[in-house]
């Protein structure tokens, strides 16, 4: 029925919008990505310097552009940053749309309608899925446009619509401005595309043409964004070259990998953990796809090769050993699963191709047995996934949330139960602090910080233009001389870690220590998080 997609989308909007309530306002439980993105944007609406560069230039924009209008409203409802709600009404709906498309995938190939609604709630309801959905991260964006994008291509292997394919290359350029991990999908597409076509048509320049429709919207997104970076900081990939970026934090945390068999392993588990039956649903969806000649199931490379790039970049070093960059084994058993269910249904292209071609109608695996072995293989990891969630070796960031699921477990006193407790509370410090600067009323630029310890303090703060910060294109200036231009305090973090990279370490190398000259110590706040650090105030003199 016509309503059911839109259903469908709802409820599971509410979901996860529900979920992300609970975890913010009731368990207080916040990601710190997810955190200093909407932080971001407040720099680029409401601090003392607004213009849109303010969202930086280390990530890629999408997240922090969605929640614009809603950050704007921050300005009277300062809840909605303090608490990560702009960035949970950007996840839930686009992890909900990402279910959408897994049920569309089921549903275009004529799936039994209680396979389709059976894979759609096992992928719908997994923990990890649910989690992302709730928690404002990047995920939920670019899990929503990869499975839209495989999805399309999964239709103009049939339908050879121009449609079809554009839509897709839509999808990846937008999946790449979400999380750079969308160029490997991108180019495995435009390579699985151009080979698809090459063998309908058996012309090179057609093949070429698709290829190049394909990769168009990744190619512009990533031409765009790094000319844009160059143009505002001198340069394209800030990514690997800021003292702010994903190579500088790996090299102040200590994190990342040796390489070897170990981050092979380890790699392998993080991806079991996910989907416990990917390997089985792998090669019986291979097997089936060979004996019933279905080129179908070739779309899932998109999602193999995200996995593939999520290996490659933790062997080597470059990315933290979190249980979130595998999440695509998610999606891709889903999608795996649905294509182990034989051909049916009918397309309807908006204009077929001069290659379409009718979709058969298998005959391999029809009846009852094999969908249904599928869909419980599925619905069986699901419970493993959730016990590992709450695992400190395999899941670093999500294991805390044994601590809000069971509250009263009676072991409060255990040293792994106070790290969870004290992960729940990594930003109870920093709002304290913004509460006591806001009830001073201070006037404009008053408070100077650098935001890669201080981005909690932007995100809770009632007054965001009270604090002069790295974005602030004055910024350097202002650093280089506080009190002659009305700085009143200045708020430090100790030089280590990730404070090494801080603005006013770099200037004073000592001012942490002694106020470098610059201040009387107004007081320190020792950190109730975990992993952060510990603060202190000086009173400009």
């Amino acid at each position: 029925m016509r309503y059911r997609p839109a259903v469908l989308f709802l409820a599971f909007t509410a979901l996860y919008l529900a979920a992300g309530l609970y975890l913010s306002l009731g368990a207080g439980y916040l990601q710190g990505d997810a955190l200093s993105r909407v932080a971001d944007t407040r720099a680029a609406l409401l601090s003392r310097d607004p213009h849109l560069a303010a969202i930086g230039f280390i990530f890629t924009p999408l997240t922090a552009l969605a929640q614009l209008p809603l950050v704007g409203l921050s300005e009277w409802f300062p809840a909605l940053t303090r608490w990560n709600l702009t960035a949970v009404a950007v996840s839930a709906p686009a992890m909900a749309g990402a279910v959408i498309q897994v049920h569309a995938i089921a549903r275009e190939r004529g799936c039994p309608t209680w396979f389709t609604r059976g894979v759609t709630l096992v992928f719908g309801l997994h923990p990890m899925i649910v989690y992302y959905g709730a928690n404002g991260m990047s995920e939920a964006l670019f899990v929503f446009f990869v499975v839209w994008a495989v999805r399309r291509l999964v239709r103009w292997m049939s339908t050879d619509d121009v449609h079809d394919l554009m839509v897709a290359g839509f999808a990846l350029g937008m999946a790449y401005l979400a999380r750079y991990d969308a160029l490997a999908a991108s180019g495995t597409a435009t390579l699985l595309v151009a080979a698809v076509s090459y063998r309908r048509s058996r012309r090179q320049e057609v093949a070429i043409l698709d290829g190049v429709v394909l990769a168009a919207p990744t190619a512009l997104a990533f031409l765009a964004w790094a000319a844009t970076s160059w143009l505002v900081t001198g340069s394209a990939l800030a990514q690997f070259s800021s003292r702010y970026g994903n190579a500088a934090i790996l090299e102040q945390s200590g994190g990342g990998s040796t390489g070897g068999l170990s981050a092979i392993a380890f790699s392998a588990a993080e991806i079991v953990v996910l989907a416990p039956a990917l390997g089985v649903v792998l090669v019986w969806c291979a097997v089936l796809s060979v004996r019933r000649r279905d080129p179908e199931p070739l779309a899932a490379l998109v999602l193999v090769a995200v996995l593939a790039f999520a290996v490659l970049t933790y062997m080597r070093g470059m990315t933290f050993p979190f249980l979130r960059f595998y999440i695509s084994a998610v999606p891709l058993i889903a999608v795996l699963a649905v294509f182990c269910v034989p051909r049916g249904g009918t397309l309807r292209p908006r204009r077929p191709g001069a290659r379409a071609a009718d979709r058969p109608r298998d005959t391999l695996g029809r009846g009852v047995v094999l969908p249904a072995t599928v869909l419980l293989l599925l619905a069986a990891g699901v419970p493993l996934s959730g016990a590992v969630m709450v695992s400190p070796t395999l899941s670093q960031e999500q294991h805390a949330l044994h601590a809000v699921v069971v509250p009263d477990s009676g072991d409060r006193a255990t040293e792994l139960r106070l790290q969870q407790e004290a992960i729940i509370a990594s930003f109870d410090t920093e709002r304290r602090i913004a509460d006591y600067l806001d009830s001073l009323g201070l006037p404009e630029g008053a408070v100077l910080m650098d935001t890669v310890h201080g981005f909690p303090i932007i995100a809770s703060t009632t007054r965001p233009d009270q604090f002069v910060i790295p974005s602030d294109r004055d910024f350097v200036e202002i650093l280089n001389d506080p009190a002659a231009h009305g700085v009143r305090f200045l708020l430090t973090v100790p030089a280590e870690g990730r404070g090494t990279s801080d603005a006013l370490n770099l200037r004073y190398p000592t001012v942490h220590e002694n106020g470098a000259e610059l201040g009387a110590l107004e007081f320190e706040v020792v950190n109730s998080g975990n992993d952060r650090p510990t603060w202190r105030l000086w009173r400009v003199f």
